[in-house]
């Protein structure tokens, strides 16, 4: 039975909640679930116009007509060359609702990325969403593409496309999401239904999502956190969602201050670029607004960022952690609970987390190890990779994370970065994120990455890559003395104009010089 309460956010515009079923079996049942049950609720804002549930739902299965009508078939995956909008939230329910595999990838990636992306996914149709991209709409220039709907291109039909098994219930595939690869070759991660309605219950509850909040919609949907927690946990609640087709520091921050937004969920990287906007502007801090809350997440968050952009809108930036094969959140930081630390909070409830040694043992309690997760988000694993998915999937549903993390007596977790970033230095590990720690709490530095380079033998160097303004190496090398151990230090500083980034903000360490 739905239960229905109504909620006053103003006197005079009364705002129905919308309490979801737990008995969901596609993510696009959220979408249906609005329209039933709130039709009239404002659901999505893009360019200025306002997409009620109603509307939405209606889009939807527009789109999934369209899919059929383009020979998509259940278990055949759909790729959908985008910036985040409309018809991209569409076509992603579109396809649950079908039973196919969304494969949402950002348009602003290189011809080489999608083509890689579109041969691994064995994609049935490549649809280019080109209304608000620039970029979609050269690429399917490129591949031959026509127009089948309003803003929407249809690449060739791939008559080779073998659909894959279809499951009645929640584990059935929804989304293949590839990673971003900070450290490597992104892989096709395997994300089901039952794991990203999960997720969108638990992040919509967590965070305390009301329907008459307004939540900033600029993370692309192409990476988890954008496509779960933003996108799939705002609807959820049957709050409202403003779409930004990709991160303006001066735009966001011209919306905070118009009390447009009520909720910001970002990475770490975009927080920098806000803070620096903000010093720019000359603002005035904390600015005003109507937010209720902001939350990092996606990369390591250091303490000086973090009492920065408190400062800046007299908020605790509340921190969480999670990663794509997690589906994605692991952990996070309660509303009721803000910390003063970096630590990425306490497991959400549903997951379970471990830090053991190399040897799958667990390390003792505050030691350093890697990360295992399991809970109902994890990945199916990657697809067409089962040596990777065997190296990641471990006895008794447990997920090896890659990450490196210590677990307090609390149980709140500190990030130390990924198990291959680890740098050996004489004999001693290294860790990137204390060394970025000590570098971003310089007032000139905007942003770094810390990475290890070779040396003859099994030794290594730190190297590190700082986006600064107004400093130099040595008066960096000067203030991390003061902070870092000796076989801490950068053994090189070096100065870019722009760290390399993914569409999502988060640093990109693969692409370092």
């Amino acid at each position: 039975m739905h239960r229905i309460r109504r909620y006053n956010v103003c006197p005079c515009r009364p705002i129905t909640r919308i309490m979801p079923s737990t008995a969901f079996r596609r993510i696009s049942d959220i979408l249906h679930h609005g329209a039933a049950h709130a039709p009239d609720n404002p659901a999505l804002i893009d360019d200025g116009r306002t997409w009620s549930y109603a509307q939405l739902a209606a889009a939807a299965d527009a789109y999934a007509a369209l899919l059929r009508a383009l020979d998509v078939r259940p278990g055949d995956r759909v790729m959908v060359v985008a910036e985040n909008g409309v018809a991209q939230v569409a076509l992603l329910f579109a396809a649950a609702a079908v039973d196919a595999w969304s494969v949402s990838v950002n348009a602003r990636l290189s011809e080489g990325e999608l083509e890689t992306m579109r041969a691994h996914s064995g994609a049935r149709r490549v649809l280019y969403v080109t209304g608000n991209s620039p970029d979609a709409a050269r690429h399917a220039a490129r591949a031959g593409a026509r127009p089948c709907a309003d803003g929407v291109l249809a690449g060739p039909l791939d008559d080779t496309c073998i659909p894959e098994p279809v499951d009645a219930g929640g584990d059935q595939v929804a989304a293949l999401v590839y990673t971003s690869g900070t450290t490597g070759q992104p892989k096709g991660v395997m994300l089901n239904h039952a794991g990203l309605l999960f997720v969108a219950a638990t992040s919509s509850r967590l965070r305390g999502l009301q329907p008459g909040d307004h939540a900033w919609g600029g993370l692309p949907f192409s990476h988890v956190y954008g496509l779960a927690s933003v996108l799939l946990g705002t609807l959820y609640a049957g709050a409202c969602l403003r779409l930004a087709p990709r991160f303006d520091a001066g735009a966001l921050l011209a919306s905070i201050r118009a009390g447009e937004l009520t909720i910001v969920q970002g990475v770490p990287a975009m927080y920098a670029r806000l803070l620096a906007q903000a010093q720019a502007n000359d603002e005035a801090m904390p600015i005003p607004s109507r937010l209720r809350f902001c939350y990092a997440g996606g990369s390591p968050l250091d303490p000086a960022l973090k009492r920065a952009v408190e400062a800046l809108f007299g908020l605790p930036l509340h921190n969480g952690y999670g990663l794509t094969e997690g589906g994605p959140t692991v952990s996070q930081t309660r509303l009721d609970a803000p910390r003063t630390d970096s630590a990425v909070g306490l497991p959400i409830p549903g997951a379970e987390v471990r830090i053991v040694r190399r040897d799958g043992v667990d390390v003792a309690p505050g030691a350093a190890g890697e990360l295992w997760m399991r809970g109902p988000g994890r990945m199916r694993g990657y697809y067409r990779d089962q040596a990777a998915t065997a190296a990641a999937l471990q006895p008794g549903g447990w997920l090896a994370t890659g990450d490196l993390a210590r677990q307090e007596s609390d149980g709140a977790l500190f990030l130390l970065g990924r198990t291959r970033e680890l740098i050996i230095r004489s004999g001693f590990n290294v860790y990137p994120v204390e060394v970025e720690t000590a570098l971003n709490a310089h007032p000139a530095v905007v942003q770094s990455a810390v990475v290890g380079r070779p040396l003859p033998g099994a030794e290594e160097e730190v190297v590190a890559f700082v986006e600064a303004r107004g400093v130099d190496e040595a008066a960096l090398q000067a203030w991390l003395r003061l902070r870092l151990a000796p076989y801490k230090r950068p053994a090189r500083i070096v100065f870019m104009d722009a760290l390399p980034a993914a569409p999502s903000g988060k640093i990109l360490k693969s692409r370092l010089p």
